[in-house]
């Protein structure tokens, strides 16, 4: 498999990424859907991550060379649908590489995970990743698809590996980012395009939600089925919706 390294377009084995092509160490990352080789949102995760960098004092090449390197590597590995992961190390180095995805077609489950995360004002897209990994591989491990996290002022923050939108009272809100919510690409473009209302959703009216979804990168928009194996209303017309809004907005 082919990587894209400081640039070059080489054979993984020849760099020092592990074998799935992460930087060994700590950085920062972001995860990209493609279609037919084509990235959604592409200049939204890179002015993330030039954000991300500039918080987190990691160095990062000009946009402009990370977008040719990213073009050459699709072009070098085109797939139908693909996880394209861009990371940037706190020494100066960055990779890209281009792997099989599986879209998500079935609606979620959902746990509440029982450990409370300290509320931050600015979430940054950093690994490694193990701590939202492990929460997510906890969900899976009894049944579950995904896991919603909570702060310790009581409030739903996400899932573990996503953003989440929820019916309530008449209307569709998402947790702002105060809350320790991550500033998904796919949160921001549904808040702009899709008459989504930012606001604090506490743990205890969980059972006033009628219907949820999911919102990634990668799954760009998923119907949840349920919460703690509570039954929800499917939201199959609002997730294509917003599938439909994603491919205006974010593939050029």
């Amino acid at each position: 498999m082919k990587i894209s390294y400081n640039g070059q377009l080489i054979h993984v084995s020849e760099s020092p990424c592990t074998d799935t092509g992460w930087l060994i160490g700590a950085g920062v990352f972001e995860t990209i859907r493609t279609v037919s080789a084509q990235p959604y949102a592409l200049d939204l995760h890179l002015q993330r991550a030039l954000g991300s960098c500039n918080a987190m004092n990691v160095p990062m090449p000009s946009i402009v060379q990370i977008k040719e390197s990213v073009a050459e590597l699709l072009r070098s590995q085109p797939l139908s649908d693909g996880l394209l992961r861009i990371s940037f190390d706190v020494n100066g180095h960055w990779a890209a590489v281009h792997l099989p995805y599986q879209p998500v077609t079935t609606p979620a489950s959902l746990c509440i995970h029982p450990d409370a995360l300290i509320s931050q004002a600015a979430v940054i897209k950093s690994y490694p990743y193990d701590h939202r990994l492990s929460i997510l591989n906890e969900a899976k491990l009894l049944g579950f698809d995904e896991a919603l996290v909570c702060n310790t002022e009581g409030n739903i923050c996400e899932g573990a590996v996503s953003n989440v939108i929820f019916w309530i009272d008449g209307q569709w809100i998402t947790p702002p980012t105060s809350d320790g919510v991550l500033p998904g690409i796919m949160r921001g473009l549904v808040i702009a395009n899709n008459q989504v209302v930012v606001k604090s959703l506490p743990l205890a009216r969980i059972g006033d939600v009628a219907s949820a979804v999911l919102l990634s990168s990668l799954r760009i928009a998923s119907d949840v089925a349920s919460i703690q194996g509570r039954l929800l209303q499917p939201s199959e017309a609002f997730v294509d919706e917003i599938k439909a809004m994603a491919l205006l907005h974010s593939v050029g």
